[in-house]
């Protein structure tokens, strides 16, 4: 009876029902869906119920509104955050993040976590801690990752909103899987830290997956920060509608950067979009893509596995002990073994690409004020569509006898499949820019897939407009799932 997180926060404020009532009705629908999806890894059912009797939240953004958070990298004090990692299963976290307190400023009432493949490495969400995520369109097929756990919660109805994050497509994909919204912000714009600052070097932002352009916008709005002990600063959005005294210049990508195939659902879904600007009066124009994709993709994993060595260091310490490869699933230890002996000097002008990209990007931007693409190359994948080929589970077992040029081929060849159903959105995390998925497009099996839109660092309350259009006149196509 709720169509989105605002209805449910103005529902509360009229006195129509009880921040209770919601937590108890939002609880009942992970304990009737969540044995079917396996979308929740962990509830906190005592310490929702208490806060939603006892706590005041007059005046909130989302006062009173039930949440999931993802299970990496969302820390709540006295909640586990096991990262899909049997490393750090059931181990209660000391503080929360500073992310966490703002959700939990805004009004928010924290009811669990949601299942990530381990570490968050994986586009799709099948860790061996918890089990894969079934898609609520169809039970067969991944809802993607790595939020696809939250993605699953959102889309069956469990809660309104779930905290998600943004790594490489992590909200992106599982939104265009799941028939949802998934707004990556700009870099800088949400709270980091105390623990981690940096998140993959920026590349990495929290957010959320939402099914309204006016919900996205509100969240961004109760969380954006300018933070002064962030390494990354955004300057506030204090204009949220964008007035162009001219038509909307949109560059539109239907290849893929890497060459790999792009589906006809793909295609179809752009195509609709692109007919639906130039009938409301944008102009919109085929374009290349500006820098090499393969490269971009190179060096996204050789940070990965740089800022994977380090964040295993930092789990040895406080583990108090070495780790080892039963410690984690086989590719996990092929990123970390692949991240150790990467010399500073080749980091260093690996990151320093990451700016030319940016530059490219920027210059791209001057022409253009968006730039669309499919969100995905083809609807969501069938469970263990993907498995691991026996060259590459071999290469891994012995990945720390490579040379490190020799070790960072096979973490390509182990992904190679996986990037080449979703090779559209890493390009947006290394430059810092925002973007968003869009739910466009059913295909004939009822099957959701989204399109993309990237806009200039900064500009969110551009996605956030077009979004409304697309959504005012009908375009997005999502089940409602009772």
């Amino acid at each position: 009876m709720w169509k989105d997180a605002i209805a449910m926060r103005e529902a509360v404020k009229n006195k129509e029902v009880s921040p209770l009532e919601l937590v108890q009705e939002s609880l009942a629908k992970i304990n009737l869906l969540n044995p079917k999806l396996n979308a929740v890894v962990h509830i906190q059912e005592e310490r929702a119920l208490k806060e939603a009797k006892e706590r005041s939240f007059e005046g909130l953004s989302f006062g009173g509104v039930p949440l999931l958070l993802k299970d990496l990298g969302q820390n709540q004090a006295g909640e586990p955050s096991s990262a899909g990692s049997k490393l750090l299963k059931d181990i209660p976290v000391k503080r929360s993040d500073n992310f966490v307190k703002r959700l939990e400023e805004a009004g928010f009432i924290v009811l669990g976590r949601t299942n990530v493949p381990e570490f968050g490495f994986k586009n799709m969400t099948e860790p061996q801690l918890w089990g894969p995520v079934n898609n609520p369109y169809d039970v067969k097929r991944n809802a993607g990752g790595s939020s696809g756990g939250a993605a699953a919660a959102v889309s069956s109805g469990m809660v309104p909103i779930a905290a998600a994050s943004d790594g490489g497509g992590s909200i992106r994909i599982p939104a265009s899987f799941s028939g949802l919204l998934g707004l990556k912000p700009s870099r800088g714009r949400i709270p980091v830290g105390p623990g981690s600052y940096r998140g993959w070097q920026g590349a990495s932002v929290n957010f959320a997956m939402t099914k309204s352009v006016r919900d996205t916008r509100e969240l961004l709005r109760s969380l954006q920060v300018e933070q002064k002990d962030s390494p990354f600063l955004a300057p506030l959005i204090r204009e949220w509608e964008v007035r162009l005294e001219r038509p909307l210049r949109v560059g539109v990508i239907e290849k893929s950067p890497i060459e790999s195939v792009v589906a006809p659902e793909a295609k179809a879904a752009l195509r609709k979009a692109v007919h639906f600007l130039e009938d409301i009066g944008c102009e919109v124009e085929p374009i290349g893509w500006p820098v090499d994709g393969v490269e971009v993709m190179k060096n996204y994993y050789l940070m990965n596995s740089v800022e994977t060595a380090a964040m295993m260091q930092g789990l040895e310490a406080s583990l108090g002990r070495a780790l080892t490869k039963d410690d984690m699933e086989l590719m996990t230890w092929g990123i970390y073994q692949s991240g150790q002996h990467i010399l500073a000097k080749d980091y260093s002008a690996a990151l320093a690409k990451w700016d030319i990209y940016a530059h490219a990007m920027e210059k791209v931007h001057e022409k253009f004020d968006l730039i669309l693409t499919p969100t995905v190359s083809d609807v969501a994948p069938l469970q263990m569509q993907f498995p691991m080929e026996e060259s590459i589970r071999q290469a891994l077992n012995q990945i720390e006898e490579l040379s490190v040029p020799e070790q960072q081929s096979v973490i390509w060849r182990m992904f190679d499949r996986t990037l080449a159903l979703t090779p559209f959105t890493q390009l947006s995390n290394i430059t810092g820019a925002p973007a968003i998925s869009l739910p466009v497009y059913l295909s004939d099996k009822g099957l959701p897939i989204g399109v993309q839109f990237m806009a200039a660092r900064g500009q969110e309350a551009l996605l956030l407009q077009v979004a409304e259009w697309f959504e005012e006149q009908g375009q997005f196509e999502m089940r409602q799932f009772s």
